[in-house]
């Protein structure tokens, strides 16, 4: 018995570790990507070299959670973008899975709402599983550290996708807040709530 309770416990630490493997923590050094953007240009965060760091937002046209998040998410851009950190979108479903998170699907989105930042398509998935992305939406900030990005903030919007209104707690305007004024920010860490990633399996 206990050697059986004992191979359990390995495999759920081995589990843990892989999932904690794929994914970062806050202060750890994030790699750059290149990927298709809703106009067909390949983006990187390398094409912004003036930019102080980034609001990097794991998102997709379908989830009702990104929907309630896109008026706050061009708002985030709209503030934060000419003062170093740009939004940078990046859809991860993939469209086999769900159809309405097609590249086609989100320029006919982006073109609706009047994005004006990259929406991005993570096609082949690789990069959601770098950052441990789980949800639509999740938010990593990025602030420039000298020739490297660390991730300064992980998690979500705010403290109520329902009601912007009502939302009492901005932690990425707080997060990035902090970062213009030379400071961590208080909460580096939330929850990030929404709908599943969706994989082929």
């Amino acid at each position: 018995m206990r050697t059986y309770i004992l191979a359990v416990l390995m495999l759920f630490a081995a589990a843990s570790a892989t999932v904690i493997a794929g994914g970062y923590d806050v202060g750890d050094k994030a790699t750059d990507f290149k990927l298709r953007n809703i106009d067909g240009t390949l983006v990187s965060l390398a094409d912004y070299p003036t930019a102080e760091g980034f609001i990097v937002i794991f998102t997709c046209n379908h989830c009702p959670y990104s929907v309630a998040y896109e008026d706050r998410i061009i708002a985030l851009n709209d503030k934060y973008a000419n003062r170093g950190y740009p939004v940078i979108a990046i859809n991860p479903n993939d469209p086999e899975v769900q159809p309405a998170d097609s590249f086609d699907a989100m320029k006919e989105r982006a073109s609706e709402k009047g994005f004006t930042f990259p929406y991005l398509f993570d096609e082949g998935q690789q990069i959601y599983p770098a950052y441990g992305a789980t949800r639509t939406p999740h938010v990593f900030v990025l602030q420039k550290d000298g020739k490297d990005l660390r991730v300064r903030y992980i998690g979500a919007i705010d403290n109520n996708y329902g009601d912007a209104d009502a939302a009492d707690e901005h932690y990425v305007e707080a997060a990035v807040d902090a970062l213009l004024a030379g400071r961590s920010p208080d909460t580096e860490t939330t929850k990030a709530i929404g709908c599943s990633i969706k994989y082929r399996k």
